[in-house]
């Protein structure tokens, strides 16, 4: 690869992501870059060659790395990047900020932003993704985002810029969202952290919080997310579609759809990101079958596929 710019973060080439990842897999990225601040970021991108490829990864909640890894820069925030700040009904949070920090500490200053409290993952990616749980999205509480575009440049973004829609936006290819200001509705505290306990203890209930997962593996067909309301309706889950087809409980290699909650992809121990990805088309291909429902992947898959298995 071309001659990487100066840096006071750290570069490291032919980084392995299996650890960076939920489901402990992935091959080799060929650079890591973990910038120390803001300016480190911005000056890095502006430097590199712009025919190199960059990949904004948060903590890897949401993510299989195929198993040859990634002909890119993977961008990883860390510490520099992980500061709460709250300011009225205002909540700042660094890209690196984990959703349940986030929704803890505005708690306890009085802001609802319990929805993220189950959320697996960090800022950024809420921010990305469109994140949401129990009826409530990011782009419900978004103010403004800070981003470092892949030229370098530190922009603002609106959610007009974001165009929100159920689990995506706009993001150009390459930016890196450094930081979001999200405005939640006042609460009284003690409510708030006993409601987001309550809903930990059904999560814990109703999904596979033990085991190594992504969080849901496909979209809810419906295009809303699980509000977690007794009368929530049921009839287009992506988990109902997936009991129908008789995949609760699938297996490929090391990987399985969970028997606690069939939306959910589990590597067992062992399992290749090939075997993964592959349990999950296969559940595709069995759902279109059953219910002539084609199932939209939530988890976001990236790279190249082992030379071995091509």
């Amino acid at each position: 690869m071309t001659n990487m710019p100066e840096t006071r973060g750290k570069l490291t080439p032919d980084r392995p992501l299996s650890d960076l990842t939920w489901l402990r897999v992935g091959g080799p990225a060929d650079y890591l870059f973990q910038p120390a601040d803001a300016e480190d970021l911005a000056a890095f991108l502006k430097a590199l060659d712009p025919e190199v490829a960059v990949f904004p990864m948060g903590v890897g909640s949401n993510l299989i790395v195929r198993d040859g890894g990634l002909r890119a820069v993977v961008i990883r925030l860390g510490r520099g990047f992980n500061g709460i700040e709250m300011e009225g009904n205002r909540v700042t949070a660094g890209a690196a900020a984990l959703d349940a920090h986030v929704a803890r500490k505005a708690a306890d200053g009085g802001v609802d932003l319990t929805f993220l409290r189950t959320i697996p993952g960090a800022v950024g990616g809420a921010v990305r993704m469109n994140a949401g749980c129990y009826g409530t999205y990011t782009a419900d509480v978004f103010v403004e985002a800070r981003a470092v575009t892949r030229a370098g440049e530190v922009v603002t973004l609106t959610a007009d810029d974001l165009n929100f829609r159920y689990r995506q936006t706009d993001l150009p290819e390459g930016w890196v969202i450094t930081q979001a200001t999200f405005e939640g509705p006042k609460g009284v505290p003690e409510e708030l952290h006993e409601r987001m306990t309550a809903q930990l203890q059904k999560r814990d209930e109703t999904q596979p919080t033990k085991d190594r997962t992504a969080g849901s593996t496909f979209r809810n067909p419906a295009g809303f997310s699980s509000t977690g309301r007794a009368d929530d309706v049921h009839d287009l889950k992506a988990w109902k579609v997936i009991d129908d087809a008789g995949m609760r409980g699938a297996r490929r290699g090391g990987a399985q759809m969970s028997e606690k909650h069939s939306n959910f992809l589990i590597n067992t121990g062992g399992a290749t990101a090939a075997d993964l990805e592959g349990l999950g088309e296969e559940v595709r291909k069995k759902v279109f079958q059953s219910s002539g429902i084609e199932l939209h992947w939530e988890i976001m898959r990236v790279g190249e596929p082992a030379p071995d298995s091509q």
